[in-house]
């Protein structure tokens, strides 16, 4: 039997924020790998096409770790070791993303087909359309300044205090 509170295993109010985040970021990745790929391949031919999908590719997986393992880590909201599981959680998909980034980078550097401004053009404009849906869903997300916290009089809990 858990030992949480009902309020403890209620789903955090960042949860929903993280969902929206990953689904437009998901439909704006989409929308890029279309577009770049286009304009990819109309700059500089079948290996701007395969760069331009490299760099909105590999923005997309790297900026959606750390919104996912921050997901993740929620699941353990109300339990004893909560921050440490969180902060272990979150610090292990930084570090993820790290050897990612490195491997990434051996892996395509020699590769002939790669066209470096085409790849970094996309690359630059998936984190930048990346942060712009970022801020968008945050800016239309309603929470309370004092969210996921219950009160000592809080009707549902009953009155502590007596």
């Amino acid at each position: 039997m858990s030992t949480a509170s009902p309020a403890a295993r209620r789903p955090l109010s960042s949860t929903p924020i993280l969902r929206t985040a990953l689904v437009w970021g998901g439909i704006v990745t989409v929308v890029l790998l279309v577009a770049g790929g286009v304009v990819g391949f109309l700059v500089a031919g079948g290996g701007g096409l395969a760069s331009a999908l490299s760099g909105v590719a590999v923005s997309a997986i790297f900026l959606a770790v750390t919104a996912a393992s921050i997901l993740i880590a929620n699941r353990w909201f109300g339990d004893p070791l909560y921050v440490p599981i969180f902060f272990g959680i979150v610090l292990g998909g930084w570090l993820l993303k790290l050897v990612l980034f490195i491997v990434a980078i051996v892996i395509l550097r020699g590769q002939g087909w790669v066209d470096p401004v085409v790849f970094y053009v996309a690359l630059v404009v998936s984190v930048v359309a990346s942060l712009a849906v970022d801020v968008v869903v945050l800016l239309r997300m309603r929470v309370p300044s004092a969210s996921d916290v219950t009160l000592p009089t809080d009707p549902d809990e009953g009155d502590r205090r007596g």
